[in-house]
């Protein structure tokens, strides 16, 4: 698998609610806490504005226009942000997946969302890399075909919710997924300043320096081999590494092991010597102390905590 695709499925993604609504001017909805969950929305016809609990300024959404919230923070929905607002936990029951409800007869706006929790401890990953509200603005330019293809998601979404046939739920629940990467994605090229190796993955070099890490692990990576790979010096690649991920080559191999050695102590019954072995490490004690380093705690420890603890520095 690709980077990202590695990531994602380690920190499970799994798609509970898909819900739309229809609503007419004026109109408003608050919705709770969303706990540690992404949301995602999509503005399938009109306008609205979005106001995030902690974020100054609100925002206006308009036709095709896609929203990621990767914190769980509380958000309100509306035609205006003075409009008093209903509560979603009385419009969006749990048991209708799929629903679409008709608010003030409908006409003015539509909106299609879904949310996911995050099964694997290791959500932080990705959610540290992601500001409490994502935007992608919907695009017209046929060179940019990603847009197209997330609109192309969030039509076929509208389309199944309104039908509601049988299997509608199991279909939605992969369109709800191919939303959320498309807007990964879009995401990760417009924004490709920011620093992580979310960004990095828009780099072709350093996206195919860590491509090579994630398809062998186990690999006894050089920075020089690294450097090869993506036929770069040694001191240029990095350099380039650091100020792209935010750690070294050497500092992401080791991360990215001790994630899948995370991983492995949660849901199998492999001895510590044998994951520290599959991962690179011929000295079980020399394993111990890089995942105690990165993860916080010994590989023992860590298989009896329901959670991760905070990836240390």
């Amino acid at each position: 698998m690709d980077p990202l695709s590695d990531i994602l499925s380690l920190i499970k993604p799994d798609n509970y609610l898909s819900a739309g609504f229809d609503a007419g001017a004026p109109w408003a909805i608050q919705f709770p806490d969303q706990g540690k969950n992404i949301k995602t929305g999509a503005v399938v016809k009109g306008e609205c504005w979005i106001s995030v609990d902690g974020i100054a300024e609100p925002v206006l959404l308009q036709t095709g226009d896609c929203v990621l919230l990767p914190h769980g923070r509380a958000f309100l929905m509306g035609s205006s942000l003075d409009q008093p607002p209903i509560h979603a936990q009385g419009t969006f029951k749990p048991e209708r997946y799929g629903h679409i409800r008709t608010i003030n007869g409908g006409g003015d706006c539509v909106v299609a969302s879904s949310r996911f929790g995050l099964a694997g401890p290791q959500a932080d990953l990705l959610l540290n890399m992601l500001p409490p509200i994502v935007v992608i603005r919907d695009r017209h330019d046929s060179t940019r075909g990603q847009s197209s293809q997330l609109r192309y998601c969030i039509e076929c979404t509208m389309a199944e919710m309104r039908r509601n046939d049988p299997g509608s739920k199991l279909i939605l629940q992969h369109l709800a997924h191919m939303m959320l990467i498309e807007a990964l994605r879009l995401y990760m090229n417009d924004d490709a300043k920011g620093v992580g190796w979310f960004f990095a993955l828009a780099d072709p070099k350093i996206s195919i320096a860590i491509s090579a890490i994630h398809a062998n692990p186990a690999h006894g990576w050089t920075v020089e081999e690294l450097a090869q790979t993506v036929a770069m010096s040694r001191s240029a690649f990095a350099a380039k590494f650091r100020n792209k991920v935010g750690e070294s080559p050497m500092a992401y191999l080791t991360r990215w092991r001790m994630l899948l050695a995370g991983e492995k102590l949660r849901t199998s019954r492999e001895p510590i010597s044998q994951i520290s072995l599959s991962l690179g490490y011929e000295s079980e004690s020399a394993f111990s102390t890089a995942f105690k380093r990165v993860m916080g705690c010994s590989p023992r420890g860590y298989g009896k905590v329901e959670t991760a603890p905070e990836l240390k520095e």
